[in-house]
C-alpha cells in the first residue's frame, strides 16, 4: 500500500531524510517515533504527496512520486485522512460543518451526510458538541474533531502528527482510544510521536528515527 525506496529529502536548511526503505501493509498500526526534527512529519507529508523526495521513490496506492500527476495526487488524498500538528479546522464553522465538509465536497446527499456525521460523532464522543465552534472545544475535543473529519470518509490510511501533544493524561487517553477505534474498523494508522509512553498503549510496529534515518524497526 505504501513503499519507500531509497528515499532522500533535503530542505534548504539541510538533509531531513536519508535512504529510507520501508513498506506499510493494509491495516497496520505504525508509530513513527523520535525527537523533534528527526523526520517524522516529513515522512507523513511525503505519503500525503505534499512533499516529494529529492532522490528515491514513494509509492502510495501504486502511484509513484516521480510520475504523479495532479489528478493522481488528488486520488491518493481521497483515500488518506490527515491530522496535522497545527489544526486546519475552519474556525467560522461549527463542529458538524467541519466534519461534514469532506463528504459535501464529494457530493454526498445531505441525508447521508447527517447519518455519517452523527455516527462518527457518537463513535468519537463529540456528538454533544456538534453545534459548537472549534474555539469552544477543549484540546482533546478539538483533536477528536480533527480525527472525525479526517476519517469520516473511511480512508484506507490515517496519518496523525503528534495528536496528543500538549494534552493532559485524560485527553491523551480519549484521543488514543479514538485513533484505536478508527484502526479497528480497518484503516491503517501512521502515528508520529515523540512520547514514548504512547508506545505502550497499543500493540503496534515502531519505526524509530534519528536525524532522518530509521535506526530501528520493531513490534511493541
Amino acid at each position: 500500500m505504501i513503499q519507500f525506496d531509497r528515499v532522500h529529502l533535503r530542505y534548504d536548511s539541510g538533509i531531513s531524510l536519508r535512504d529510507l526503505n520501508f513498506r506499510v501493509d493494509p491495516n497496520e498500526f505504525i508509530y513513527l517515533f523520535g525527537p523533534s526534527g528527526s523526520g517524522k512529519s516529513s515522512i507523513l507529508r511525503l505519503i500525503y504527496m505534499e512533499l516529494f523526495p529529492n532522490a528515491g521513490e514513494v509509492n502510495v496506492f501504486n502511484i509513484n512520486s516521480i510520475r504523479a500527476r495532479r489528478q493522481d495526487i488528488a486520488k491518493v488524498r481521497q483515500n488518506i485522512g490527515m491530522v496535522f500538528q497545527v489544526s486546519r479546522l475552519l474556525p467560522d464553522r461549527d463542529v458538524y460543518a467541519n466534519i461534514a465538509l469532506p463528504l459535501e465536497l464529494l457530493g454526498f446527499p445531505s441525508k447521508e451526510v447527517r447519518q455519517k456525521v452523527t455516527h462518527i460523532a457518537d463513535e468519537l464522543n463529540i456528538r454533544s458538541r456538534l453545534n459548537h465552534y472549534p474555539h469552544e472545544l477543549s484540546g482533546g475535543e478539538e483533536r477528536r474533531l480533527s480525527l472525525a473529519r479526517a476519517s469520516i470518509n473511511l480512508p484506507d490510511i490515517l496519518l496523525v502528527d503528534e495528536p496528543t501533544a500538549h494534552l493532559d493524561e485524560i485527553s491523551k487517553k480519549s484521543v488514543m482510544e479514538a485513533i484505536c477505534r478508527i484502526h479497528d474498523r480497518g484503516t491503517s494508522v501512521i502515528f508520529a510521536t515523540h512520547d514514548d509512553s504512547l508506545l505502550r498503549q497499543h500493540n503496534a510496529r515502531v519505526l524509530t528515527l534519528d536525524s532522518g534515518t530509521i535506526i530501528e524497526d520493531r513490534i511493541v
